[in-house]
């Protein structure tokens, strides 16, 4: 694998492109905080050893070149804090969705607006993307004020649009940002 791309989000705060070696801090993180991570996400319920946590990161870096996503650890002060990325990036017509999800003691830190804020940067300038998209469970407003915070459209609610544990479906509302609508030199929205 080439060196890992390594974004400053600011001084404190560090996005590090996923490697082997995170897999023992995902799984701790999960293992340790399963009632906070897995009232919004499905994938918890199914992280039961380090080795699911070695599987999916192996996914990650080892994913053909036509399947690669950008996947970050978010390292607060050095610290494991929990993951940002990309997922379904659509490379002929210059799309990506973008997923975080934090450990329950980095909560209202701005961590994750600041991270999206920069992953936006990123996926505008350097992967050439045009439009980024992320959907949140209805329910789940910490999420949702990251884009809406970020000026991201509201485009609508996708019905049961995810699967949660316990077999409940959840609506999700979609948001969006286009590369028009961003100013670089400032990393916001104009």
């Amino acid at each position: 694998m080439n060196e890992p791309v390594v974004l400053h989000v600011d001084k404190d705060i560090v996005l590090k492109q996923l490697q082997w070696s995170d897999a023992s801090s995902i799984f701790v993180t999960i293992s340790t905080q399963r009632e906070h991570l897995g009232k919004w996400l499905p994938f918890v319920e199914f992280t039961r050893e380090l080795t699911d946590s070695e599987k999916y990161v192996n996914s990650v870096i080892h994913a053909p070149e036509d399947k690669f996503e950008y996947v970050f650890c978010i390292l607060k002060e050095g610290n494991f804090a929990g993951l940002i990325g990309f997922k379904d990036t659509d490379r002929q017509n210059l799309k990506s969705e973008m997923g975080y999800w934090l450990s329950e003691k980095y909560l209202k830190q701005g961590i994750i607006t600041k991270s999206v804020k920069t992953l936006c940067t990123f996926a505008f300038e350097k992967m050439g993307m045009n439009r980024l998209q992320i959907r949140c469970a209805v329910a789940n407003y910490s999420s949702k004020k990251i884009p809406q915070r970020l000026s991201f459209t509201f485009e609508g609610i996708e019905r049961d649009g995810e699967l949660l544990s316990g077999g409940v479906f959840t609506d999700l509302e979609v948001y969006s940002l286009l590369k028009s609508e961003f100013a670089s030199e400032s990393g916001t929205p104009h």
